[in-house]
Formats: structure tokens, sequence, C-alpha cells
């Protein structure tokens, strides 16, 4: 089911009709690699941001008259599968493509005690403006996964449009943080849900570990502030405890209320294509907004499977990745 643009149907294979093997599949099939290079921005509060180039594509002034911005999911990177089988594609096309990591996600502990969650738009607004100002003649387009695509849409909602983004696109977006949260504390899901604490605890005692050794005094102070967090088995647990305190948020339901993208979605102006899984076991039926309510210049695509992230099709092995590039590049 298509709304407001052409896609095509996803004609997956036997054996990957399940939402649990689309995910599962993405994650751990074989996939193309692309050589990256590395661009770092640094943050007004002392803080960096790494930005990774597709190397196999013209990069710097010499990229593609319009770059395609990338940003990544929980506990992803700019070496996640789905964002390498992206820029391998594009660059294949000749053009250029850079992935934002979130802070702490790009292999290097970050400065700061607070990292990255889902509603962390004004570091993509930071990023994007000084990115964007150092290449004037460059145009854009956006593409956000998962919990990239949450903070993706609340910034454009935040700022409504941009005269050089062209268009946006949405993967497997959690639009009610809420919901989705609730969806990963029992059932299969809940397996998915101890794997991403199980990374952000270990993450968070890494940092630790490190401004120790580095004496970041002042930081470290405040991560000791939130207690003993090793206990914690949930990722509501874990906002609630770390998340919320870290990032001037009252508690987790505070958190998720004012992060929401469900509640951006109607101050975006740019073109902006939504992709969506019913069988998507990270996200709710109940999160994705109804088209009926959305407008015009939003264009939800949702299919019956897909999985998280997953979208593979028995004809087109990178299904995701062509009706990305087609749609934002037509």
């Amino acid at each position: 089911m298509t709304h407001g643009a052409s896609i095509d149907r996803l004609s997956p294979p036997w054996w990957l009709q399940g939402g649990h093997s689309q995910t599962l599949f993405r994650k751990f099939s074989p996939t193309e690699s692309v050589k990256q290079k590395r661009e770092r921005i640094e943050l007004d509060d002392r803080d960096f941001i790494d930005l990774d180039w597709s190397a196999d594509a013209p990069t710097g002034h010499e990229a593609s008259e319009t770059i395609v911005f990338i940003l990544h999911g929980l506990c992803g990177c700019s070496g996640s599968s789905y964002i390498q089988s992206l820029q391998a594609l594009l660059s294949k096309q000749g053009v250029s493509s850079v992935v934002m990591n979130f802070r702490g996600c790009s292999g290097e502990v970050n400065r700061k005690a607070k990292a990255y969650h889902s509603g962390a738009s004004e570091d993509v607004n930071e990023v994007f403006t000084k990115f964007s100002t150092k290449y004037p003649s460059k145009n854009f387009v956006c593409i956000g996964f998962s919990l990239g695509a949450n903070v993706m849409l609340k910034w454009l909602g935040e700022i409504g449009e941009h005269r050089r983004i062209s268009k946006a696109a949405a993967v497997s977006t959690p639009f009610s943080l809420k919901y989705c949260s609730q969806a990963m504390l029992s059932g299969p899901s809940r397996i998915y849900g101890k794997y991403f604490v199980w990374r952000l605890v270990k993450e968070l005692q890494t940092k630790l570990a490190v401004f120790e050794a580095n004496r970041f005094e002042e930081e470290l102070e405040l991560l000791k502030s939130l207690g003993d967090f090793s206990s914690v088995k949930t990722l509501w647990e874990f906002d609630e405890a770390v998340t919320a305190p870290l990032n001037g948020f009252k508690h987790a339901e505070d958190y998720y209320h004012r992060c929401s993208s469900d509640k951006f979605l109607s101050a975006i102006n740019t073109e902006t294509l939504l992709i969506q899984s019913k069988n998507d076991p990270f996200i709710p039926p109940e999160s994705v907004p109804a088209a009926q309510f959305l407008r015009s210049n939003i264009h939800l695509h949702l299919e019956d499977t897909g999985g998280h992230v997953g979208f593979f099709d028995g004809q087109r092995e990178k299904w995701l990745e062509n009706q990305l590039m087609r749609y934002l590049l037509d």
C-alpha cells in the first residue's frame, strides 16, 4: 500500500516471509562493503561527530551535485550492513553519500557524558548546518533508518523545511517511542530489547573506564551520578535510568512524549517517503500513522512483510536500496 509515491511492491522469497527472518537476514547476511573517508565535525559543546563518506564515489568539494545524507539506527554506525549496502549502490551510480555517526558511534568514545538518543535532532541540525555550509554548491537528500529515521523526522518537523534538502526518506521509523519500547517487553521481541540494552550498558561502562583513565572529572561525575545501571534489563529501564537524566528529561515517559516523531509529521514541508512493514518486530501497528491523516508531501509505503530494516525481495535483492535511490534521485 503506497500513498503518493511510485514504489514497487515487495515480493519476498518463501523463506523470508516473516518479520524476524527479514530482520535477522539484514543483520547476518553478507553484504557489499565500501571504503570510507572520515570527516570530523567539532561541536559547539566541545564534543565531536564523525561523518563517513563512501570513498568509492567523489567526496568533499568534488562530490556529486546531490549528496545523500544518512542517519543510522540504534547501536548502529557507518559500518552497519544496511548503510554499507546503500552506499555501495549509490557509489556505483556515481552518487556521493555521507553517514553521520551519532555521538559515540564512530568507534571512538565521545567527550561528553551524554551520547545519542531517539530525539537528538539538535546534533543533526548542528552537524548538517556546518557540513552544508562547508559545501555551499551541493544539494542534499536525507535518509534515516530506525532511530535515525525518528531523529530525522523530528528535525525536519522542527525546521519546517531547508532550501537545500530536496527530499527525505525514513525507513522502519519508531513513530511512537512509548509503543515501541513496550513492544520489546514481551514475546520474541523481548530478545531484541535485551540485546540493545546489553550493547548500551556495555558502551556506557566503556565510557566510564575511558573517562576515569583520562581524568574527565566533570563528565565522569555526571555518569557516576546515574548510580548503578548494571542491573538495567529493558529499554524502558535504560531510558528511565540513563537517557532521561543525561538529556534533561524528567523520566522515560517525558522523553518518549517529547521525542516521538509522530508529533512532528504535520510540520514537515519536505517531500518525504515513509517505508514501513506490518510485521516489524520492533514497531507495533498502532505506532504507524494512518495514511489519511498525513499531509500530501508525506508518502507512506506500508508493506505486509519486510521486518525491521529488512525488505528483501526474491527477485531484487536490494529492493530497499533501489526504491530509496529511485525515489530520492529521480
